[in-house]
């Protein structure tokens, strides 16, 4: 998307040198109409994620995503290995959200709601800043030799981002077993709850890491979004963009002299002051184009807009638009594109929705035990079976016992005929149905069972019963 004609910088990365070495990059300080709207949303973001794992709405967590158990709480709303496929549609409504966003207004998701982008700019390099300085001090202290005032600040901001990094490890714990697990392990300590304290000492490791050495390669290397672009974008999709046409005119960039009247002349209004570059975190040159790198994270329109204002020229040289608005004013439209995505972001709502009013609180499988044929008891033909209730909810149900619906008969269970499921439990056995000879029209009979709690009806579940009459 870039006007100019050398592509050559697309050949390389702003945070690889020319050995191929890691580059660090130290960005100026952001300010601006954009960031302060960034930080409002950002720390909004920041406690929600903070606070979720400690929301409980009818007993459940509200968000909890606990992958060695298949248990995942969206919402609210449990969701088991059984219904497992509830969670992978609402995956794919997350997933194709993300498309048509990403279509309509580019990487604006990365710049604005990630929280990798949200923890580095708005936490970790906020405390850099705090500590290290703005861009020049910061780079000024990289090369300085260690000496009293390095080891001091290095120790200073280490020390904190390790902290930070064991808040949001035990966070993202939270999420992944539940924070009464995480409670449960504080209360015991890390030798009662060894598994889980070495997973937070592993998260912490890592998120050191990241935040710390790896940073803005995540988005580079790791997230296979920034990828994804390239085959999401279009001329019409809203990005942070450079206005070639007004920022290079006939003459193209040249650098600001006052008093000079740049129309007169054919200068663009890009002054070539490099302030976009040197406040980017991702170390690239937004004139050169839409790139892999940029996660649209404003900056460069901020430092910008306050260049053009200080040198008496009109905001906006880079700013949200889209390539053809740039290059043909052409204003936004809802493309057949973007209508496609929209309506398969219906459809799937819609399913998921359907499907969620449909989910029980109990879900109850009888099925024959194999290999077992039916059995003679005088005029009565008996089946055996085996059955499986889990509960979803987190409240236990003290009187569960089947009954047939559609069918005379009986059901005896081995065991207790009234028994408890506790809450999130799941209880298994073996009963046997009893049905007279005369009542069965076939060989295989389609029944239906109902499972109460005392006289409340919570679930029915078929199952097939096989009797003689194919024999006879």
């Amino acid at each position: 998307m870039s006007n100019l004609p050398d592509e050559a910088f697309r050949d390389t990365i702003g945070t690889i040198d020319e050995g191929g070495k890691r580059k660090f990059i130290f960005p100026k300080k952001p300010s601006g109409k954009f960031y302060e709207y960034r930080k409002i949303v950002s720390y909004v973001l920041l406690a929600i994620l903070f606070i979720n794992p400690f929301i409980k709405v009818n007993g459940n967590q509200f968000m909890m995503f606990n992958i060695l158990e298949r248990r995942f709480n969206i919402f609210g709303f449990p969701f088991w290995p059984q219904d497992f496929y509830l969670f992978v549609i609402s995956m794919l409504v997350g997933v194709v959200f993300i498309i048509l966003f990403t279509v309509v207004f580019g990487r604006i998701f990365c710049g604005w709601i990630c929280p990798q982008t949200i923890f580095l700019e708005m936490v970790f390099r906020r405390i850099e800043y705090w500590i290290d300085g703005d861009r020049g001090s910061q780079s000024r202290l990289a090369r300085m030799e260690w000496n009293g005032e390095k080891i001091r600040k290095r120790f200073l901001k280490w020390t904190i981002f390790f902290l930070i990094s064991f808040l949001i490890a035990n966070i993202f714990l939270a999420y992944l077993v539940g924070s009464d697990t995480l409670f449960l392990m504080i209360e015991q300590g890390p030798i009662a709850q060894a598994s889980n304290f070495i997973a937070l000492l592993i998260f912490t490791g890592i998120f050191y890491f990241v935040f710390v050495w790896f940073r803005e390669q995540v988005c580079i290397i790791a997230c296979p979004y920034g990828r994804l672009q390239g085959v999401l974008l279009d001329n019409k999709s809203i990005n942070v963009a450079y206005d070639f046409v007004r920022g290079e005119k006939e003459e193209g960039r040249a650098k600001f002299k006052k008093n000079e009247d740049r129309a007169l002349t054919g200068k663009g209004d890009c002054i070539d002051c490099l302030q976009c570059v040197h406040v980017c975190p991702m170390g690239i040159d937004i004139r050169n184009g839409t790139q892999l790198e940029c996660t649209n994270c404003t900056a460069c329109i901020d430092e910008c807009d306050h260049i053009m204002e200080s040198v008496g020229l009109p905001k906006g040289l880079i700013r949200y638009a889209s390539e053809d608005e740039i290059a043909k004013k052409e204003p936004f439209k809802f493309t057949a594109r973007m209508k496609g995505y929209t309506a398969v972001l219906f459809i799937l709502l819609s399913i998921f929705v359907g499907m969620l009013f449909l989910r029980t609180d109990v879900q109850a499988v009888v099925l024959r035990l194999p290999g077992q044929l039916f059995q003679h008891d005088g005029e009565k033909i008996s089946n055996v079976y085996t059955y499986k209730i889990v509960n979803k909810t987190m409240k236990d149900y003290n009187d569960i016992h089947f009954e047939l619906i559609d069918q005379k008969g009986e059901i005896k269970n081995v065991g207790k005929r009234h028994f408890k499921v506790a809450k999130e439990g799941i209880s298994q056995g073996t009963l046997f149905i009893e049905i007279d000879e005369v009542l069965l029209e076939s060989d295989k009979t389609k029944v239906k069972i109902g499972v109460y709690n005392g006289s409340e009806l919570i679930e029915t579940t078929t199952t097939n019963f096989l009797g003689p009459r194919s024999f006879n």
